[in-house]
């Protein structure tokens, strides 16, 4: 288990641990950045008083992952990233050693996308109205159906998806979207990822959910496809925008994730010279974007 610790101010606190939870941290803290120091601030309320802050004015956000190599790209991705303005990575080290399998188990419960399609850890029973489910164990992957964007992009493909169409996952990461469209009855399921370690998992947690995925860094991805879905961060989706747009076909559906209500207005304009997006569905401060 590895933590990556962050430098931030008071108002980048929560917006920077929505982005590790998105990027599959398995828990963000916050803490004072000046504990022990003359400059320690204290936050405790009077009894029966709300607390007057959420946060310190140089705060520490700890966000624990499964190994180094999630740490490290967390820490990447948010250097990339407007809000990360003025924060600093402190470091990413390892933490010692407990039953963490034990801890994260007791975190995760089965998460429902719709009533039929569910997201169920291996060691839970899926629950008995569940008509497809998605086995994927949290901690063993990058995206586990937790966060709202992965949730939001599930239900986009279980309502909306027609059966035997082509579907590229751009930035696969674990592969749960890849899996849910062939569940759904996708014709050919494209999923790649920059990251060869993400290739691995999406293909091995296809394997285990016993549905066809292509799976491969990003040269894979090749023509036209009736749905492109791609659940990354404002940043990247601005910089990837003539890229995804080239690969959906006429009356094809785009479908974006990984934004931030406040970055509506910024997603639309950068695709705006090639396609027309709107909001079409929200969760707990984020947004999810389609043709």
């Amino acid at each position: 288990m590895f933590e990556l610790i962050l430098l931030c101010a008071q108002a980048q606190v929560e917006t920077i641990s929505e982005a590790l939870l998105a990027l599959d941290a398995l828990s963000v803290s916050v803490e004072d950045a000046d504990a022990h120091t003359e400059q320690e601030q204290a936050l405790f309320g009077e009894p029966g008083m709300p607390v007057p802050e959420q946060a310190w004015l140089r705060s520490h956000v700890i966000a624990l992952f499964a190994d180094q190599p999630l740490a490290e790209q967390a820490a990447q991705l948010l250097l990339l990233q407007d809000f990360f303005d003025k924060a600093s990575v402190v470091r990413i080290a390892e933490v010692p050693s407990q039953d963490w399998v034990r801890l994260t188990q007791s975190q995760f419960e089965p998460v429902e996308i719709t009533p039929e399609l569910w997201v169920v850890p291996s060691w839970h029973e899926a629950p008995a109205q569940a008509v497809k489910v998605i086995r994927l164990d949290p901690g063993l992957a990058f995206g586990t159906g937790t966060h709202p964007t992965t949730r939001m992009c599930l239900r986009w493909i279980a309502q909306h998806l027609k059966p035997g169409t082509r579907v590229l996952d751009y930035g696969c990461g674990s592969g749960i979207l890849a899996i849910g469209a062939a569940m759904c009855g996708a014709a050919q399921v494209d999923a790649v990822d920059i990251d060869p370690d993400a290739v691995s998992s999406a293909q091995a947690n296809a394997i285990a959910n016993h549905v066809t995925v292509h799976t491969g860094l990003p040269e894979l991805a090749q023509g036209n496809y009736g749905v492109v879905v791609a659940n990354i961060l404002a940043a990247p989706l601005k910089v990837l925008a003539p890229l995804l747009c080239a690969h959906v076909e006429k009356g094809g559906h785009l479908v974006l994730a990984g934004i931030l209500h406040r970055q509506t207005e910024e997603i639309q304009l950068a695709y705006a010279p090639y396609i027309q997006l709107r909001v079409a569905d929200g969760l707990d401060g984020w947004v999810l974007m389609t043709t």
